[in-house]
C-alpha cells in the first residue's frame, strides 16, 4: 500500500496517528506482548522490512521506530476475519432442504471444522486468515464488556463495517468489545485476565465496575485451559 499510493506523505501521516507511545513505552509493550525470546526474530524482521521500505519510511526502520510500529500493530490492529469457507457455510445455512439432507449437510460441515481444528490446532488459524488491518475509526473506539457497537466483515474482504448495537446519543462514547462472544460470557476475573495479558490494560467498564464485589472466580473454561497448559508443560 505504501509503495502503491499516489500520496505517500498523507498515508504515512495517517499511520503515524496510531503511534502515541514513547520509545520506552513501545519497548515495554513489545516485551509484554512477545517476551525476550523473540528479540532475535524482531531484529531479523526489521532488517527484512528495511530492505523493502527503508527508503520510504526510514524513521520507522530504526530499533526504536520499529518497536513503535510493532506496538502500534499489536495494540491497534484489527484482525480481518474473512473466509471463503465461512461464506460457503452461510450459503449452505440459507438453503431450503428437507430434514434428512439438512442433517447430512450439517454433519459434513461439523466434520470439516473438526478436521481443520485437528490440522491447525484452532479453527481461527484457518478461518480468520487475512491478517491484521489498521482502521482509524475502529481504533478510536475503546473496549467495554458491555459494548454499544460492533465490527464485522460482511463482504468477505478487508472492508470493515462499524454497526451500532443500540441507539447511541450524540456525544455518547462508542464502545466495542475486544473479546469474542464466548469470552464476554466469562467471569469478570477471566475477562480481565485475558485483557491484561493480550491488550495490557485493566478494564474498568460499567459492567466490570458493577461486578467489582463479585469474588475473583476463574471461569470453568479458563480452569480447563490452565490444566491443559500444565499437562503440556509436564509432558
Amino acid at each position: 500500500m505504501i509503495q502503491q499510493t499516489n500520496n505517500r506523505g498523507e498515508l504515512l501521516s495517517q499511520i503515524s496517528l496510531f503511534c502515541n507511545r514513547s520509545k520506552d513505552e513501545a519497548a515495554d509493550c513489545i516485551h509484554k506482548l512477545l517476551g525476550d525470546q523473540h528479540t532475535g526474530s524482531i531484529t531479523m524482521l526489521r532488517e527484512m522490512v528495511k530492505e523493502i521500505f527503508g527508503n520510504v519510511m526510514p524513521d520507522w526502520m530504526t530499533e526504536d521506530g520499529f518497536n513503535s510500529l510493532l506496538a502500534m500493530i499489536g495494540t491497534n490492529g484489527q484482525g480481518i476475519g474473512t473466509s471463503s469457507l465461512s461464506v460457503w457455510v452461510k450459503n449452505c445455512d440459507a438453503l431450503e432442504l428437507p430434514e434428512e439432507p439438512r442433517q447430512q449437510l450439517e454433519e459434513f460441515i461439523d466434520g470439516l471444522y473438526q478436521k481443520i481444528e485437528e490440522a491447525e490446532g484452532t479453527q481461527d488459524a484457518f478461518l480468520n486468515c487475512e491478517g491484521s488491518g489498521l482502521y482509524l475509526r475502529q481504533s478510536a473506539a475503546n473496549h467495554s464488556c458491555m459494548p454499544n457497537a460492533e465490527t464485522s466483515f460482511p463482504y468477505n474482504n478487508s472492508v470493515l463495517r462499524f454497526t451500532a448495537k443500540e441507539d447511541i446519543a450524540a456525544g455518547q462514547e462508542v464502545f466495542i468489545s475486544y473479546l469474542d462472544d464466548c469470552m464476554l460470557e466469562r467471569s469478570r476475573h477471566s475477562r480481565q485476565k485475558y485483557l491484561r495479558e493480550n491488550y495490557l490494560f485493566v478494564c474498568n467498564c460499567q459492567r466490570c465496575q458493577s461486578q467489582a464485589d463479585e469474588p475473583d472466580v476463574t471461569s470453568d473454561e479458563d480452569e480447563y485451559d490452565d490444566d491443559m497448559e500444565h499437562e503440556d508443560s509436564l509432558s
